[in-house]
């Protein structure tokens, strides 16, 4: 198998041992799941399918970042506590993912669940001179961690406009550097708050993954992922605060997928520029959206069109035709889409094979159901 690594900048061999360890960014559950969310998610159910296929075992994860300043900011808004709402959205997430086919994470823990592990983190930063307090917080000091900017390739400047953007607020007056990311902040006085030692509050986003991936994966995860608008800042930060604190690599093999627009514009709850999961399955069977997000291949950014959803169908409907004229199912449906699940996972490139078999009238239900979609 080759996929992409975002770090190396190329395809290259992906060679897990027989354990597979996985981590996904998974959602701040204070809204509904979008199309965005959906898109990430199938491909790495779909490369979880593959590896299980392959013999490997597969430890995934996917995290719910239960609080933050999006969440907090949302039952501010609602007059809700925040984890009430927190598990309303994450019901209504997992309802969405089981309908479109997706293999349960193996483990989905919750960033609050994480607290003792983040004070952990934080404390051995602050002790090998990686991290400082400042203004009733502790920041991350980007200038100890020569690596930074390796997983992104950015340049400085780069990295300040997008730290900007994402809420990482370069002009904060307590930074050493701009680019300086924090680790625990105080809590406003409606918002949760843990103590530690170095003063009550709350942690910030970035040491909350790191502190999820490594107590249920380890120091080092074979494979890290998720939106591509995550590579900078979190996954960066991530990444430096991780090696910094234990010395080795975190990540083998980074993969991030494209980002899914709507009217020019990268869908995004800020925005409010969405298209939701739910609405989709009350008018169409989960398999033909399921099938929609997986034409585009999962490097590609592209824009939602509804009338993608026909041919969807149509495509559904082919296949099942074919797989019910009686006869007898080959392994060619599944030996093409192994092999191209293997290059670089071209899930196109699959369900166009598996459309030529159906056209012959061939058979396709096991190529399908290693696509998620069953017949």
């Amino acid at each position: 198998m080759r996929l992409y690594d975002t770090a190396r900048q190329a395809v290259v061999p992906f060679q897990p041992g027989p354990l597979v360890t996985m981590y996904t960014c998974g959602i701040t559950p204070y809204d509904s799941a979008h199309l965005g969310h959906a898109a990430v998610y199938l491909t790495y159910d779909v490369l979880k399918r593959r590896l299980l296929d392959m013999g490997h075992r597969v430890t995934g994860v996917r995290n719910v970042t239960d609080v933050d300043d999006d969440i907090l900011r949302k039952a501010r808004e609602l007059g809700v506590h925040y984890l009430d709402l927190a598990a309303e959205e994450m019901a209504r997430f997992d309802a969405d993912m089981s309908a479109l086919g997706l293999l349960p994470p193996d483990a989905e823990p919750r960033a609050t669940s994480a607290i003792p592990d983040i004070l952990s983190l934080i404390g051995t930063a602050l002790d090998t001179g990686h991290a400082y307090r400042s203004a009733g917080g502790v920041y991350f000091d980007v200038t100890t961690f020569p690596g930074f900017g390796k997983v992104s390739h950015l340049s400085e400047s780069e990295m300040l406009v997008l730290a900007a953007e994402h809420g990482g607020n370069p002009g904060d007056p307590a930074k050493r550097h701009p680019l300086d990311f924090v680790l625990w902040q105080p809590s406003l006085p409606d918002e949760p708050s843990w103590e530690s030692r170095w003063g009550p509050g709350r942690p910030g986003w970035h040491i909350e993954c790191s502190a999820l991936a490594m107590r249920e994966l380890g120091p080092t995860v074979d494979l890290h992922g998720g939106g591509r608008d995550l590579v900078f800042p979190h996954h960066e930060c991530e990444t430096a605060q991780s090696e910094s604190v234990t010395g080795r690599q975190f990540v083998r093999h980074w993969l991030h997928v494209g980002l899914v627009g709507l009217g020019g514009q990268k869908m995004s709850k800020s925005i409010g520029n969405l298209v939701f999961v739910g609405d989709l399955l009350k008018n169409w069977e989960p398999p033909v959206v399921r099938l929609t997000l997986l034409a585009h291949h999962y490097r590609s950014d592209w824009g939602w069109d509804d009338t993608e959803l026909d041919p969807a169908a149509e495509r559904l409907e082919r296949w099942r035709a074919a797989s019910k004229k009686g006869a007898a199912e080959t392994d060619a449906g599944l030996d093409v889409v192994r092999e191209r699940l293997d290059d670089d996972l071209d899930v196109p490139g699959a369900l166009t094979a598996l459309d030529g078999l159906a056209s012959s009238g061939t058979p396709v239900a096991a190529g399908a159901a290693l696509l998620g979609v069953v017949l």
